[in-house]
């Protein structure tokens, strides 16, 4: 299959792989679709970002990576520029993360928009359709949304339209997002009040997992609206992932619904997605004492 095709693969119940037909969405990207009443058709979707400054941490992740089948999500910042490294697509990504490229379906973070041309040489077709970087496929039985919080996302933005029209164009139970910017987090960012137009348009539309990064932490909330109120049964819970390979922040301050957090460990977000319910598992690229598992259900 060319690498033009984003590719979304489903895993059965003993790990095979089937690719399904492809079809066009309203950004004009091709994707593949599973097929429907796969009841026994899971996906699996690995998650981290802020990953490649030339360091160990990366290539941690990257030897994680090894060894777990899935399609992986770039939640942002892929690579980080510097004075010694003026592509670090080209070093410190490819030479960690990049063996895995054709399975990888990334978001532009901050530190991406500074090299934006650089992201998208780089990545070719697997980033969405230049300027926006924003798109949709499927995984198992999940409809995915990629998203680009670096740009605007209120509704009546082009990607706030575009967003909208996919969301009502796959009326799937469950759904996930992904961005580079949490609406919520621990960490030491200030909160995006930029995303808040999307989160509440991904809520309304019964979205059921967003996963960010930016925070180099891991953390995981309690299902939520956008306004950070709970709601188990109709809200959204959102995961921080910033746990590519760069170096790890500090929890500033715990905020309200955060269930559990770490900045121990390097790692990814393993999300195992089946019909009606998913699970979560967060793997460490090294020997740690923090561990978090478990599952939700869809909407």
């Amino acid at each position: 299959m060319s690498r033009s095709i984003i590719r979304a693969i489903s895993f059965a119940a003993l790990g095979a792989a089937a690719c399904s037909p492809s079809r066009k969405t309203s950004n004009g990207s091709t994707v593949s679709v599973v097929s429907a009443g796969a009841a026994d058709t899971i996906g699996v979707v690995l998650a981290a970002g802020d990953i490649a400054m030339c360091t160990h941490g990366a290539e941690e992740t990257a030897e994680l990576l090894d060894g777990l089948p899935g399609e992986i999500i770039v939640v942002g910042d892929a690579a980080y520029l510097s004075r010694e490294d003026p592509n670090p697509y080209r070093t410190c990504y490819d030479r960690s993360w990049g063996r895995h490229k054709n399975r990888t379906h990334p978001v532009p973070g901050n530190h991406d928009r500074l090299t934006l041309k650089m992201y998208f040489d780089y990545f070719g077709a697997a980033a969405g359709p230049r300027p926006g970087g924003y798109y949709s496929f499927d995984v198992g039985p999940w409809h995915v949304l990629a998203l680009n919080s670096t740009i605007a996302m209120h509704s009546r933005s082009p990607q706030g339209r575009w967003a909208a029209a996919d969301l009502a164009a796959h009326p799937r139970k469950c759904t996930l997002a992904y961005m580079h910017h949490p609406r919520f987090s621990s960490g030491p960012h200030i909160r995006n009040q930029g995303i808040v137009p999307m989160w509440r348009l991904l809520d309304s539309a019964g979205v059921d997992v967003v996963v960010s990064g930016h925070d180099h932490i891991y953390e995981r909330f309690a299902p939520m609206h956008e306004n950070g109120e709970r709601d188990d049964a109709r809200g959204v819970r959102q995961f921080v992932a910033g746990t590519g390979g760069a170096h790890r922040y500090e929890i500033e301050m715990v905020v309200p619904n955060s269930e559990a957090r770490s900045t121990r460990a390097h790692g990814v977000l393993k999300l195992t997605l089946y019909p009606g319910h998913y699970g979560w598992e967060f793997v460490p690229a090294a020997a740690s004492d923090f561990t978090d598992a478990g599952s939700g259900t869809c909407h």
